[in-house]
């Protein structure tokens, strides 16, 4: 009998980055009943479901060999159009060529990564950061180093310590309504932001996948739009919070060489997104309202926003503080010293309700005693009844108790 030799191990970089830990816990907290504050999901309820199946019946009624045909990399030219309008009406003039589309903003991260980043290379984030960013940037061998900040984000004076000190490929953030604390960065701190990267020869990287989504306040101009920032920013944006996730469609901003060079590493990983996705999100923008859409979807999410934050007072422990966003989709709370809500989630599920602990959106020491609570998706009622299980859990001295 010939010698069986197991086949090499896989890439360094495969087994050193984790999976998501928002995606384990969605795994098990699906059964009926439970209230689930942990998954970024929009209201399946709100989505525009008839108007987004009229908009694929008319793509493939009208042009079928076009819509299941092979699509150029860059996008299909009709939603590049349609994606340069919104953003260039929205005070980023753009045109179709400054666009890539992808499949989700999600990709847009990893194809930047690709683009910008050589193994060993520095990558600077916000603390806390959306952790996908970490996981994409950290898979393609960056270092990532989180920046100190507030409530009004990163530091600017920070930014730039760390930028002369550790000479970073790049700076990401998600300054409207960010994930995980809900914040909005205020148009002087996105100002200076732009002042250090022009400055210091650094590239931004902005994402806003939840920007159009506002209850209250007034919208703040992207960084990309302003002065000093245009020439070395990456802007995201994704139909997935406004339009539906499962279309998976997302796109990205950038300056012509960099746009060059994610769209050579998008041929190697997927040729091109959806064309009959793409052009059915095409034919929605010419058809229908997508802003008088998103207003409806806001205005409910305004609500349930709402109904949380009247209830965290009671459902979180004495001392405890939390974020009220303008918009977007979460709350993120911290509770007093010594409390651990990694070790806390068991007590939750178990309660019938979820939530993720905020050790996984940090790079660095992860600060135990917070926790990421998303409030889209579900009613106001079941939020309320979410908040009495969670008060069960977190004000029962029994479970929280030091140890």
């Amino acid at each position: 009998m010939s010698t069986v030799v197991a086949p090499p191990p896989f890439a360094a970089r495969a087994t050193a980055v984790g999976g998501s830990p928002v995606r384990d816990i969605l795994s098990v907290v699906g059964r009926p009943g439970m209230i689930n504050f942990a998954g970024g999901l929009p209201a399946p309820e709100l989505f525009d479901a008839a108007g987004v199946a009229a908009a694929f019946r008319d793509v493939l009624e009208g042009t079928p060999a076009q819509a299941l045909q092979y699509a150029t990399t860059e996008g299909e030219p009709v939603l590049r159009e349609a994606l340069a309008r919104r953003t260039a009406d929205r005070g980023l003039p753009t045109d179709a060529d400054d666009v890539l589309v992808t499949t989700g903003s999600q990709q847009a991260l990893s194809l930047l990564a690709q683009a910008l980043v050589d193994p060993g290379d520095t990558v600077l984030v916000e603390r806390p950061c959306y952790l996908a960013a970490i996981q994409a940037f950290s898979f393609a061998g960056a270092r990532v180093v989180a920046v100190p900040g507030d409530a009004d984000g990163v530091d600017p004076e920070e930014l730039d310590r760390l930028t002369v000190q550790l000479r970073p490929k790049l700076f990401y953030s998600v300054p409207t309504f960010q994930n995980p604390t809900g914040r909005t960065v205020p148009l002087e701190r996105r100002i200076a932001v732009a002042e250090v990267a022009a400055r210091r020869g650094l590239w931004l990287v902005e994402d806003d996948p939840y920007g159009e989504l506002r209850f209250e306040g007034r919208r703040v101009p992207w960084i990309a739009s302003l002065d000093g920032a245009r020439d070395r920013t990456a802007l995201l944006g994704s139909f997935s919070k406004v339009m539906a996730p499962g279309l998976r469609l997302g796109w990205l901003r950038a300056p012509a060489a960099l746009l060059r060079a994610c769209a050579v590493a998008k041929q190697a990983a997927d040729l091109h997104t959806p064309t009959v996705n793409q052009l059915a999100a095409a034919r929605y923008l010419a058809d229908r309202d997508l802003d008088a859409h998103v207003r409806t979807v806001a205005a409910a999410y305004g609500q349930r926003r709402d109904a949380l934050l009247a209830g965290l007072a009671d459902a979180l422990p004495p001392g405890s503080t939390w974020t009220r966003p303008e918009g977007g989709m979460f709350v993120w709370a911290r509770l007093p010293d010594g409390h651990d809500t990694g070790a806390l989630l068991r007590e939750a599920v178990a309660e019938g309700v979820a939530y993720v602990p905020g050790a996984p959106f940090h790079c660095d020491a992860p600060d135990p005693a917070t926790l990421r609570l998303c409030f889209v998706t579900h009613t106001p009622d079941e939020i309320r009844l979410g908040l009495e299980r969670l008060a069960r859990v977190l004000r029962n001295p029994a479970v929280t108790s030091p140890r």
